[in-house]
This record gives C-alpha cells, structure tokens and sequence, in this order.
C-alpha cells in the first residue's frame, strides 16, 4: 500500500486508491526479450506458423507467479523470520518486515491453462487520395483487465470518436492524400500479442509502407504526455499548440510548459526535472520522452523502425491505486478520472490532428534538429554514467585498501565486506561523438532544406515530392542494427528500448549503457561503433535529402 494504497490517500471506494482486496494483474512474459506470442518470435502467429514448444519458449518463465492483494499478503509476510528487511525492501504494512525464512508453511496449488484461443484485431483503411501506399496508422488496444474504463476505453474511446469523425469527412467526399489505417489491438494486456503479431505478420510490406504510427492506451485529466521519435517532437508541440485544455482554457502546451517550469524550480526536484526546466527556460520547446515498451507501439518502433508516437493526458487523476484490477471501472473513471470525458475529446482532437497533418502534407512534417539535440543529450549521460561509475569503484577499493567495511561493522554480527568491482577502463567515446558531430550537421542542412522544399516559388513537382518523403520514411529504420541488443535481438532500435532489468522504463543508446552498468566493457566497444554505424547511415539519408532538394533549387 506504500505505493498506491492507504499510504498514499483514501481507498475505494471513498477515494480513489487501491483497496486492501485489489489485485493487480499483468503479464509475467519476459516482454524486455521479446513481446508477442512466446511461441513464435519473429514471425506472425498464424495458422500455418512454425512454432516453438513451451519448453523452448524464452519468454516463458520457469517460476510460477500469482499476484495477490496486500491484505492477502499481510498474514504470508508477518509470518517470515530471519533478518529485518532492508529499509528499501519495507513496504506500509503494519508489521516488522523479515527477509525470512519462517516456520509458517504454505500450500500452493497451480491450475495453469496452456491451451491456445483465438484473439481479434479490427481494422479499418481508407486509401489515401494520391499516395495509397504510404500509411499513417492509429492504434489502441481493446483487451482490459476485468472492465478496463481507463485502461484501454478511456483511450480506445478517443480513437473510435476520431475514425467517426473521419469517417463522416468521407461520406461527405472528402479523401486523405496518404491512406489512413485505424487498428483496434487485441490480447495487448497479456503481452502485445494482437499488435505484435499484425506487425510480424505483415513486416515486409510496413517496411515499405508505414508512414508513423500513433498509439494510446489510457487517459485522463491533466496534462500532455507524449513520447516517440524525437524528429516528430516539433509536430507534437505544433498541435498541442492548437489544443485547449479543458480546465484552465489555454493551450495544452502553455499548461505543460507551466508544470515543467514548477516541477523543476520546486524544492526537492530531481535533477532530470531541474534540466528540462532550464531548457526550457531558455527557450527550448517541451520535449517529448523516449518510449520503452509496455503498450503497442513496441513492435513498430523497436523492431521495425517506424516513426511512432504515444499520446495521453494524465497526471490530475487517480488511476494507479486501480490499475489492472476489478475496480478499474466505469464508477471509478467517472468519480476519480474524467468526470466529463472533457480529456477524451482533448485526446481525440490532439491525435486526430496529428494523423491528418501527416496524412495531408506534401513534406512529412519532421525535424531532424530535435532527434540530434536529444542523442547528444544521451551520449553526455553515457559520460557521466561512466565517470560516476568509476569514480565509485574507485572509492570502494580505497574502502576495502583501508579496511574501512570491517572497522565499520558491527562486531557483535557477522559481517563480510564487498566484492570488489572491475575497475572502469578507458571508454572510447570518439566513434560516438564524431558520428554526433556530423548528425548535427546534416541535421541542420537538412531542416533548411525541406524548409526550401515547400517554397510556392520552388516549383517541386509530385515526383520529386514523392522521392524526398520516402527518404524521410526510411530515416527511422536506418537506426535499426540486423544484430540488435545483447540476449534479444528481437529488439533493433540502437536508439531506443526497454531496459532488460527495468521493465517498460527505456533506455537510451541501450546497447552502450546496459553494457556500462553490468561492467561488460568488451560489449561497450562493440556497441559504440554499432550506434555510430546506425548515426552514420542516418546522416547519410538525411544528405541525401539535402542533395536531392539542392539539386531541384538549380532547375
């Protein structure tokens, strides 16, 4: 209850937090190595596919899991002995916690269900007026835990309003230039499977195809949160721009820019929020985050490079108390989330307006200058993480030189120092930052030059439209790497990905840090050169738009 409980506020259904008999369910897949169906990594789980055995499955886990509510928990871990807890192992229930073991002993019986049942996904196209191959595409999931009112409908909602209201637009006349794909996921709570299993299925011809894909999975009142590929961050900010927000009247992004300026000038705030803050002090625009996993856009942006965004608003509301259990429902939303579904439509018009502004423009709306800006950010935390690191190992060796753990023990316990860490070598950094240095560059020429695209007085012609948006559609994938990440290489984004011990939470330039932090320094050289070669094929795409619009300026 620590974290969502009693400890934090009134439960339901007095107020909005979990209750002592709440249960949150969730997927015990491995999701860091690879999402989908267990049984076929790769590949579409369909009738035909070739499929592993449960046994060989690596995302199948050999230990069995149950969650249980804290009120169940109560009595199993009051009866533990041994040592108290660390202070970090405690949680708010009122007892003394022990590591265990205990003299209390539990019956466990386990009813597994193995066999394999149907999912549906719905999808609705509609060919683009004058570009049917290129595909902008919307998802959300229709699979909830028990009645899932925030997670999915609260979401799922927005995006059936925004097909309606497209829809009219249609039967009306009206036809988008790029074709608009609508997917409603199934199966997405037990493991991304529905999406996962669509992109799989249909990966060849998304590579050549898919535009950008936007997801959502939850909302409610507050503020905007989004994330993606950071070339799209402009366009987001572009939108919330032209969106109220329901409750004060200005524009989302006047409220988001507001609560970042007050979350990093506020005492106590972590350095994270102290940074954004200043930037944006100094002008910058709000930044979107990067995407790890946990929701539908994992197979299109991680495993085949699509530009992907992940829209909500949030933040005002009271949803993690209930999430994933029997009280996510109707009652909750309408008491605790969004009384008067003010941030549904709020949702429906920023997402909407996204898809059509990619569905309608002549030039994709990108800028580079934002994803550039934002890896030579993750390459300064690669250098900190790295002096950091070795700056504690080598204040642990001078601990243990001076036997300062054993004169700092207990005497009356038993007590053995630490194992000494590898020291950190030198890193190599140089293959990084030169391909940053030429990314910013390109980046830069590259803005310029789409900006000179769509002068009237230039005079492009459709073909030569036609050729710098499939440039700007591959750029993504060229951050894919065939070998991907270390142990999963279902995962082929250099840029971004979950982090392998750390759930959804992301990790940027994972390759690079992951092997920073577990101290697998030949895989730091490895990875290096492997994010620089993606770094280098991008700025190569992104001249090749430069080139390709200078050349159309001379004619």
């Amino acid at each position: 209850p620590r974290d969502d409980g009693y400890s934090v506020g009134d439960v339901y259904p007095k107020g909005g937090y979990r209750p002592s008999e709440g249960v949150q369910r969730g997927s015990v897949q491995d999701l860091p190595v690879y999402p989908g169906d267990p049984l076929t990594p790769d590949v579409g789980a369909t009738k035909d596919a070739k499929r592993l055995s449960i046994q060989e499955a690596k995302t199948v886990l050999e230990i069995p899991v149950l969650p249980v509510s804290y009120g169940d928990a109560q009595p199993l871990l009051a009866a533990l002995g041994g040592p108290v807890a660390p202070t970090d192992w405690r949680g708010a229930l009122p007892i003394t916690y022990h590591i265990g073991p205990g003299p209390a002993r539990v019956h466990l019986t386990i009813h597994s269900d193995w066999s394999q049942k149907p999912i549906y996904n719905v999808i609705a196209m509609i060919q683009g007026s004058e570009h049917p191959d290129e595909w902008v595409i919307r998802g959300n999931h229709h699979d909830g835990w028990v009645f899932g009112a925030w997670d999915p409908l609260a979401a799922n909602v927005a995006l059936m309003a925004e097909a309606k209201a497209i829809g009219a637009l249609v039967k009306e006349g009206w036809r988008p230039r790029r074709t608009l794909v609508y997917a409603s996921w199934d199966g997405e709570e037990p493991g991304l499977l529905g999406s996962t299993e669509w992109v799989e299925t249909h990966a060849d011809e998304l590579r050549r195809k898919a535009v950008l894909y936007v997801n959502s999975d939850t909302n409610g009142r507050g503020f905007l949160r989004a994330g993606g590929s950071h070339s799209l961050q402009t366009l987001v900010n572009q939108v919330a721009a032209g969106v109220r927000d329901p409750q004060t009247g200005v524009t989302v992004i006047e409220r988001l820019r507001a609560k970042i300026l007050v979350d990093g000038n506020q005492k106590g705030a972590d350095e994270e929020d102290k940074k954004i803050a200043k930037r944006v002090t100094s002008g910058a625009a709000p930044p979107i985050s990067a995407l790890g996993s946990g929701s539908d856009y994992t197979p299109f942006l991680q495993h085949l490079g699509i530009a992907s965004l992940d829209i909500r608003y949030g933040g005002e509301d009271k949803d993690s108390g209930i999430y994933h259990s029997v009280y996510d429902s109707f009652d909750h939303y309408l008491r605790f989330g969004d009384p008067d579904f003010a941030y549904g439509v709020a949702l429906a018009e920023t997402i909407g307006h996204v898809m059509l502004r990619v569905a309608n423009a002549d030039l994709l709306p990108m800028r580079i200058g934002d994803f550039a800006d934002t890896v030579a950010q993750y390459r300064d935390e690669l250098h900190k993480l790295a002096d950091d690191l070795r700056e504690r190992t080598d204040q642990q060796q001078r601990l243990l030189d001076e036997n300062a753990f054993k004169l700092a023990a207990d005497p009356a316990e038993t007590y053995l120092p630490p194992e000494p860490e590898s020291r950190v070598p030198f890193l190599n950094f140089a293959p990084l930052d030169n391909a940053l240095l030429r990314l910013k560059k390109s980046a830069v020429a590259c803005d310029e030059a789409c900006a000179q695209a769509t002068r009237p007085d230039l005079n492009v012609n459709d073909a030569q439209l036609t050729r710098l948006n499939g440039l700007l559609q591959g750029l993504e994938q060229t951050l894919l790497h065939p070998r991907g990440l270390p142990g999963r290489q279902w995962y082929r984004h250099m840029i971004y990905a979950p982090g392998l011990h750390t759930g959804y939470g992301v990790k940027t330039l994972p390759g690079v840090r992951e092997a920073i932090e577990q101290r697998r320094w030949p895989e730091v050289d490895q990875y290096m050169s492997i994010i620089a070669g993606v770094l280098k094929a991008y700025s190569d795409r992104l001249e090749e738009v430069t080139a390709a619009v200078k050349k159309m300026a001379r004619y």
